[in-house]
């Protein structure tokens, strides 16, 4: 995966290569592009648009046979369901688009009547309003003005009788349903009176309220009656054990007690028996006294019980003696206390049989209450259902007579849903076209894609090398030095240390702090790498002219003499020399003078520096190969050599000449210079050829005038190693890059 988005970024890399090679193109394409395009905008007839606006507000009439809608208001036709967007279509509807023809007599270009779908107006409705903006384009600005206007007017017309439709057909349907609202309005109110008149239902909220409040105070007072029951209770069984009777006889006899009649029979026949005590003292028990005593006692019993039961009758003298024959007469001898006690405990008896009574009542109403909070659930929730349906056919009812109401006003009425809120004026100046913004929009997109394919078309047909790795790959030489291209674009003037003479192309002599400078220092310590044996004669010299080798010669000899090492440059270009011209010398006596043998070598070499010497070319020989190629050459270099650290020679180009492949045979080695963008395949392939032929030692390639920014960015780096720019870089404008 990594491989394959790295040979994809490669590839962009090299488009955009190209494109930045051929930029030229892409922006003469692309400005001729725009100007053909603006050339056809100039041809244009001018065109001139009208424009009017219309505001619409909420649809009433269709909202008449909406039961429980808000109606009357103008709302946004967004939220009523009546878009902006199907007026427009209205608008441009082929009926109205007709009455308009008919109306303004618009005519095609033969004289017939103008088709509806060859009137082409513009309807767009307006962001966050209520408004439509109606548009008209003509040669013709009247035209345009008067097609707006009577779209506009032709379709308020027609919504005015769509309207005045719209509220007869809702009349008549809102007339047939008020009678069914009506009978469900009064079956609603009779179902729910009824409702409430079969369970005694005045407010249900309030009697549960009241329910509950009354359950609580009933429960309260049953338990204190309860409290008071159980005392009353406790206080008779007191009384009862006190008074020694059971509880029911001791009232009966202490009410019989109280009876005149019964107290006179008691007083009398205690008289007899308090007699007839005295008198069994006195006599014996069959005493005529004794006898008459104790009949009379028995006598007085039988009328004490007869009044008792004349008093109680024979039920009550029955539960009051208890099963016993009779009362006896001591029981019915109580004193005041004990009729006192009596008399409270009837009382309290009465008492306690009122509290029983009182519980008993209470607990019947305590039920009736809690019966009635158990059905109050579902008579809320009928009643609830009841008035809700009451609620609603009371509020259907109420609409549709109000309904009824306003449609009787809108059949007097003559308004539409639009108004005309802008009318369209005749304009003064054309409006650019649609066919204006695309031709102009459509050229630059045109121009950039014509330019971009004759970018890779020409970049395709150019057999140059163009990149300094496609010399490398295409040479197969170790690349010893890539010197960047450079050019004097700043008015400051540079730092010549040698001579006002030596040319600005010599960098290394008049820009000795420069990147070129170090570029070359760096083409120095390779070439100190790249054998065992030390090379001290060079030949230098490229595939075509114009590549720069006179240049790097130059260059190369004046970095090797500020190592301080003894160098002699050799201008061997006898066909077109141009060291002389570098360096600011006379080529009067040269390296042709000497190997002739008509100047001394003394004579013609020229001192630069203390450690830099020249031989300018010479005279222009008829026949510069056969001087190269000679042993006076052979012996001269030899000569040279005992004298020097290094010899560098300027050759010829090798397509079209073998001098630098001669050369090459006797020197140590061959620097072949290559400059992208000059030299094509074919050259190169011949001057690879020659040199192979030649068997001359090639040490390697130098790529002169680089132009960094065409070259992949992963081939070269930049880098400053100073951490920012001198002066010299300044003056020239150049960065330092350095190869992989």
């Amino acid at each position: 995966m990594e491989t394959r988005g790295y040979q994809e970024e490669v590839e962009i890399q090299k488009y955009w290569l190209v494109l930045k090679r051929r930029w030229p193109i892409v922006v003469g394409v692309l400005l001729a592009s725009v100007g053909l395009s603006s050339f056809l905008v100039f041809l244009q007839k001018p065109e001139y648009q009208a424009s009017g606006m219309l505001l619409f507000k909420s649809d009433r009439t269709s909202s008449l046979t909406k039961v429980g809608e808000k109606i009357g208001d103008l709302e946004s036709l967004m939220r009523e369901g009546n878009p902006l967007e199907t007026q427009a279509v209205i608008l441009r509807s082929e009926p109205i688009l007709k009455e308009v023809i008919d109306t303004l007599g618009l005519k095609d270009k033969k004289g017939n009547a103008l088709e509806p779908d060859l009137l082409k107006v513009k309807v767009e409705p307006i962001v966050g309003t209520d408004v439509l903006k109606v548009s008209y384009t003509s040669g013709n600005p009247e035209l345009a003005a008067s097609v707006v206007n009577q779209v506009m007017k032709s379709y308020i017309e027609k919504n005015i009788q769509f309207n005045q439709t719209q509220v007869l057909a809702a009349g008549k349907f809102l007339e047939k349903q008020l009678p069914q609202a009506r009978l469900e309005l009064n079956q609603a109110a009779e179902g729910l009176r009824e409702f409430k008149t079969r369970n005694k239902i005045i407010e249900l909220p309030e009697e549960a309220s009241a329910a509950v409040q009354n359950l609580a105070q009933i429960d309260n007072e049953i338990n204190q009656t309860r409290a008071a029951l159980a005392d009353m209770i406790a206080r008779e069984e007191k009384m009862r054990t006190q008074l020694n009777l059971a509880g029911e006889q001791a009232v009966e006899i202490t009410s019989i007690s109280q009876i005149p009649g019964v107290q006179e029979v008691l007083s009398e026949l205690q008289k007899v028996q308090t007699k007839l005590a005295n008198e069994k003292v006195r006599y014996t028990s069959e005493h005529p006294a004794i006898t008459e005593l104790k009949d009379k006692e028995v006598t007085l019993n039988a009328l004490l019980q007869q009044r008792i039961e004349q008093v109680l009758g024979p039920s009550g003298m029955q539960q009051v003696l208890n099963n016993q024959q009779k009362v006896a007469p001591g029981k019915l001898q109580i004193g005041k206390i004990k009729e006192n006690l009596a008399n409270e405990y009837a009382i309290i008896q009465t008492q306690r049989q009122g509290l029983q009574n009182k519980i008993q009542a209470l607990s019947n109403i305590q039920a009736a209450y809690r019966q009635r909070l158990e059905t109050m659930p579902k008579l809320e929730k009928k009643q609830g259902d009841l008035e809700r349906r009451l609620s609603i056919a009371q509020k259907n009812y109420e609409n549709l007579v109000t309904r009824l109401q306003e449609i009787k006003v809108a059949k007097e009425q003559t308004v539409g849903n639009a108004k005309e809120i802008q009318p369209a004026q005749v304009p003064k100046k054309p409006s650019p076209s649609k066919v204006t913004f695309l031709l102009l929009g459509g050229s630059v997109f045109v121009g950039l894609l014509l330019g971009t394919a004759a970018a890779f078309f020409v970049d395709l047909v150019d057999r140059t090398l163009k990149t300094v790795k496609e010399a490398e790959k295409f040479f197969g030489y170790t690349l010893l030095g890539l010197i960047p291209k450079f050019g004097s674009n700043k008015t400051s003037p540079s730092v010549n240390l040698i001579s006002e003479k030596v040319s600005g192309r010599v960098i290394v002599a008049t820009s000795p702090r420069s990147v070129i400078h170090e570029a070359y220092q760096m083409l120095q310590a390779n070439l100190k790498f790249i054998s065992h044996k030390k090379v001290r004669t060079i030949v230098v010299t490229s595939s075509v002219p114009g590549e720069g080798k006179s240049e790097v010669s130059a260059n190369l000899a004046a970095v090797l003499a500020q190592a301080e090492r003894r160098v002699l440059l050799i201008d061997a270009d006898m066909r077109k020399p141009s060291q002389h011209h570098l360096w600011g010398l006379i080529n009067s006596v040269g390296l042709s003078n000497v190997i002739v043998g008509q100047d001394d070598f003394s004579q013609a070499v020229q001192t630069v520096t203390k450690h830099l010497s020249v031989l300018t070319a010479g005279v222009q020989p008829p026949n510069p190969l056969a001087l190269i190629d000679s042993d006076r050459m052979a012996s001269l270099i030899e000569t040279f050599s005992d004298r020097y650290d290094y010899i560098v020679f300027d050759t010829p180009p090798l397509v079209g000449t073998a001098d630098a492949a001669v050369l090459g045979k006797m020197a140590d080695g061959v620097l072949l210079v290559v400059r992208p963008g000059v030299v094509d395949s074919s050259s190169a392939t011949a001057a690879k050829s020659l040199l192979e032929r030649s068997e001359a030692k090639v040490l390697g390639m130098i790529a002169n005038a680089v132009n960094v920014k065409h070259e992949p960015d992963n081939y070269f780096y930049h880098s400053n190693p100073r951490g920012g720019q001198s002066g010299a870089e300044t003056e020239i404008g150049i960065e330092q890059w350095t190869y992989k």
